[in-house]
């Protein structure tokens, strides 16, 4: 396993991780969430992510118990969690100092932790001031209950504020944030977050690097009965993939999956390598439902290297959506 810095802190987390979102305590029970956790951890995975809307809560809980129950040590660990959607409660939702404060006690709760190593706040809320919500983060580390606090899909000008009132009030600023990023979703974190890499030192923990499945390749011949697309809540999904958009994407990865295989490795491989060839990307969260799935994303790792200058661009002449740079865009 690789470990990176998150940032430009001193903090190690895998470059590959392994996140709680649709699976843990939904899609499958406790049983199967330990064997695949547990084959995370044996590959190297200190990382693992999870958020308090996750299967309302139960994600949080089985975690918990998988980790209770495995014996490992806390400080082998780094465990995050996120914060907005809390209940259905009026102060149960968004990032006020009353969610911030009661959310992370719920959530560490449900975990059996006294503290999360990081704490993300899981959108921008366009109904409490920022530096609100700055102010109770920092609070919620000088309390103990997180060493580091970032935020999950806000945009660069929301970060740069963020970080702009902690260090005009001496309070800890953000230190990362947590973007969708695959090779069909790519502008946010190679275009719009690039200055703060620079200036500020983001860190960022990307999910969905196989785009909710398409990257897999295994939906060209139509969605298997299997998938998540499939699963009751998840109908919004499944237009996705059905739409002329999404049609068109998979007609892409079809095109992809010729240079997989002469690299010998599977799409999915393929395309969380790709992913962790940015060296701007702290660590990518992985998915998955089976023991099996979780041994054959961690294999991604080895395709780094197969990823040359040549390759790269092979790819990129069949994606055809390289961001624009900064300084040129319209």
């Amino acid at each position: 396993m690789e470990y990176r810095f998150l940032g430009k802190s001193g903090l190690k987390i895998s470059a590959l991780s392994f996140g709680a979102w649709v699976t843990i305590g939904g899609q499958i029970g406790e049983d199967a969430s330990f064997e695949c956790m547990t084959a995370a951890y044996e590959q190297g995975v200190n990382f693992f992510d999870n958020a308090e809307v996750y299967a309302n809560g139960n994600a949080e809980i089985v975690m918990g118990n998988v980790i209770k129950k495995a014996g490992w040590k806390r400080s082998d660990l780094v465990i995050s969690t996120k914060l907005f959607w809390g209940g259905n409660g009026p102060n149960d939702n968004g990032l006020s100092r009353k969610h911030i404060m009661e959310g992370i006690d719920a959530s560490l709760k449900r975990l059996q932790m006294d503290y999360v190593d990081l704490l993300f706040c899981h959108r921008p809320d366009l109904f409490t001031p920022i530096e609100e919500t700055v102010w109770a983060m920092n609070q919620v580390i000088q309390q103990g209950k997180a060493f580091y606090w970032g935020t999950s899909e806000w945009s660069a000008q929301q970060i740069s504020e963020a970080y702009g009132i902690a260090r005009r009030e001496h309070l800890i600023p953000p230190l990362m944030e947590q973007p969708e990023y695959n090779m069909f979703h790519r502008d946010r974190v190679e275009r719009e977050y690039e200055p703060l890499y620079r200036e500020i030192g983001l860190g960022i923990t990307t999910w969905s690097p196989l785009a909710s499945g398409m990257l897999t390749g295994k939906y060209s011949q139509g969605i298997p009965q299997d998938s998540r697309v499939n699963m009751e809540g998840y109908e919004w999904l499944r237009k996705r993939f059905e739409n002329e958009e999404g049609q068109r994407r998979i007609g892409i990865v079809s095109q992809l999956v010729p240079i997989a295989n002469e690299l010998g490795c599977t799409m999915a491989q393929m395309a969380i390598a790709w992913c962790l060839k940015n060296q701007n990307v702290s660590t990518v969260i992985t998915g998955a439902s089976r023991k099996s799935q979780v041994v054959e994303n961690m294999k991604a790792l080895d395709v780094v290297e197969k990823l040359t200058p040549d390759v790269m661009e092979k790819i990129e002449s069949i994606l055809n959506n390289r961001p624009k740079p900064a300084q040129d865009w319209r």
